[in-house]
């Protein structure tokens, strides 16, 4: 999704095709440049700019500000309007190269994108905090309100996500047939697990999630890594429920049985 002074947003839409839904409620563009101004740090890229209703409170923080933006008219529309201010680029978020100097990422990013630009933000190494917009289901998932999905959980050890506000659809225009949400990601200090396990905790992860069985200790003992009566034990200690399932894991929990893996 991209963005839209709300001064316009009766009169212009998106392109269909590129998932654009304008950002038009002015309270919640003030929110989120305070969350960026009290919460991150570094320079800041902005994910699908659109016509600048964040890009411009972005640029008033003090911070260098690099927008991206994958529709040339709306790329020439932010050059004439932003200058040498703002560093408008004309790029698809998904082959977009991503600095390794540390950055913060904000972006109202499109509904039917936002798994894939999430994936894409995970394998990146530079930006040490995300305020995104998405579509409110997605941010919930994220974030394990309801249980955690397998892409979080393969996540976790690295990243915190949590969920700032649910958006209603009211906020865009067009009006989306979804509400959205306002989810935060930060990259952790210490991670829950080394970075060099990453590959292989992450197929660990996978298999738990993907492996037949009536409960969690059930599914661990079936992928053959860990021995039943070892994840019985480690279940009662964590206080994790026999009946429990992948997705009611904490992170905490996740790196615990991780190190089961590794004895």
């Amino acid at each position: 999704m991209q963005h839209l002074p709300s001064t316009r947003y009766d009169r212009v839409g998106g392109r269909h095709e590129l998932g654009q839904n304008f950002l038009a409620d002015r309270a919640l563009i003030a929110a989120v440049q305070r969350l960026v101004a009290d919460g991150t740090a570094g320079p800041i890229i902005e994910l699908g700019a659109g016509d600048g209703a964040l890009t411009g409170p972005l640029s008033r923080l003090g911070r260098p500000v690099t927008a991206l933006e994958i529709d040339p008219r709306r790329v020439r529309r932010l050059r004439d309007r932003f200058g040498p201010d703002v560093a408008v680029v004309q790029a698809d978020v998904l082959r977009y190269r991503f600095p390794a100097a540390p950055h913060t990422v904000v972006g109202n990013v499109p509904f039917h994108l936002t798994t894939a630009i999430i994936r894409k933000l995970m394998a990146e190494r530079g930006w040490g905090h995300g305020v995104l917009i998405v579509q409110w289901e997605v941010a919930r998932r994220r974030a394990g309100v309801g249980g955690a999905s397998l892409l979080t959980a393969s996540w976790w050890p690295w990243y915190e996500f949590a969920v700032d506000r649910r958006i209603p659809a009211a906020a865009f225009r067009p009006v989306p047939s979804v509400d959205a949400g306002l989810l935060l990601m930060r990259r952790r200090k210490v991670p829950l697990v080394p970075g060099s396990d990453q590959r292989g905790y992450q197929n660990f992860v996978r298999q738990v999630f993907q492996a037949p069985g009536r409960g969690l200790e059930d599914m661990i003992g079936r992928t053959g890594r860990v021995r039943r009566a070892d994840a019985r034990d480690w279940a009662w200690r964590s206080r994790v429920p026999a009946r429990a399932l992948p997705k009611d894991l904490t992170a905490e929990q996740w790196a615990g049985l991780w190190e089961l893996v590794r004895r």
